[in-house]
């Protein structure tokens, strides 16, 4: 199906003689205070079609990358009888895949878990029910034949001005793919008229600083998000413990995520979980009072069903703030790192067995993690 792609759309006439740079700043202070935070561009594709790859590349930003934000649209269904699977809209995506220029993956995981549940959980976008994309004003809900609206984060930058990625050189770009899902992927019951896609997407960047040479905090480091299975699976009403893959880096953010053969997500989480790093115990509470957790720490966002995460981002109040946030309480792992999780027993799975992923938050440093307020 033809595409109609729109580049970044920053062409236009100048109107008279370019003006004098006005926000410049005396010199001295952190690189926030010298810079100031922008949004451009990047591309438009319309009519895409479900089951194909999104490949177009970004284009340079004078500045620093703190995120994309993408609008994505389904249109053109017909008809009265669509039904969205669980995971819908965002399951559109069956995969999302950011690398930097380096090709060292910055998120990777299916759409569900990379549109909805990293801007939800992560710490990279809004706080209280602005962190939830469902609440925003620009979400239009599937109706009856199948068509949608949502809008939706890729963040880079995990405390303020901290984790950006240079993008005024256009040979160290990020890379963005979207593979997108089948029609079954997104809908339980498929519209009468076939709906395409179109992905907007628009790039949050800092500014260049005018009249001083600085560089935002740790350039160079990263928040590294990969959607990975644990083992091994869990039986329904099974005692086991379930290894999450070798780690790396501080977390910030541990969501887990509970599925059954059928890839259903399910709430068969034990009635007291367990969680142990390197054999030690970790957290060891019940189920209930985890939720509540997550009630307190993501300022009351609805949790979905077979989804629980815990946030080492709240290092200054028991709520998760955002990018305010020093970093002191991020969790240190290596290569060597183990983290288990054991229920005894787990829940009743009808359609066993149960498979547990991880997205995990995973800050990996330039040289030294900086701790603290590098802003102030």
């Amino acid at each position: 199906m033809a595409a109609t792609t729109t580049n970044n759309g920053a062409g236009g006439t100048a109107a008279g003689l370019p003006q004098p740079q006005t926000t410049v700043e005396p010199a001295g202070g952190p690189f926030i205070r010298h810079s100031q935070p922008g949004r451009r561009p990047m591309w438009n594709l319309t009519n895409q079609a479900y089951g194909g790859i999104i490949t177009q590349p970004l284009v340079s930003t004078p500045g620093y990358l703190r995120g994309l934000r993408l609008k994505i649209t389904g249109s053109g269904g017909t008809g009265s009888a669509a039904v969205p699977v669980a995971d819908a809209p965002y399951s559109v995506a069956s995969l999302v895949t950011v690398k930097d220029a380096f090709g060292t993956p910055l998120i990777v995981a299916p759409g569900y878990e990379a549109l909805y549940l990293i801007p939800k959980y992560g710490g990279q976008f809004g706080t209280q029910e602005g962190r939830d994309i469902t609440n925003l004003p620009s979400n239009v809900s599937m109706n009856a034949a199948g068509n949608y609206v949502f809008s939706t984060v890729l963040p880079f930058e995990f405390a303020k001005g901290y984790g950006v990625i240079s993008g005024a050189n256009a040979s160290l770009l990020p890379t963005l793919i979207v593979n997108t899902a089948a029609t079954s992927g997104v809908y339980a019951n498929a519209p009468g008229g076939s709906p395409v896609i179109s992905v907007q997407n628009d790039a949050d960047f800092y500014w260049l600083p005018e009249g001083v040479s600085i560089m935002p905090p740790g350039l160079g480091t990263t928040c590294q998000w990969v959607y990975q299975q644990c083992t091994p699976t869990i039986g329904s009403s099974s005692s086991v413990t379930v290894q999450l893959p070798r780690l790396g880096g501080y977390l910030n953010c541990l969501i887990l995520e509970l599925r059954d053969s059928t890839g259903a997500r399910i709430d068969a989480w034990p009635s007291r979980l367990r969680i142990y790093v390197d054999g030690v115990p970790l957290i060891d509470s019940d189920i209930q009072t985890i939720y509540d957790d997550m009630y307190v720490s993501f300022q009351g966002t609805s949790r979905p069903t077979g989804v629980i995460a815990f946030s080492r981002r709240t290092s200054l109040a028991q709520e998760d703030f955002g990018l305010f946030d020093t970093g002191e309480t991020y969790l240190s792992t290596n290569p060597g790192t183990l983290i288990e999780v054991q229920g005894a027993p787990w829940g009743a799975v009808a359609n066993a067995p149960a498979t547990l992923s991880c997205i995990i938050g995973q800050v990996v440093p330039a040289g030294t993690l900086i701790q603290g307020l590098p802003e102030l």
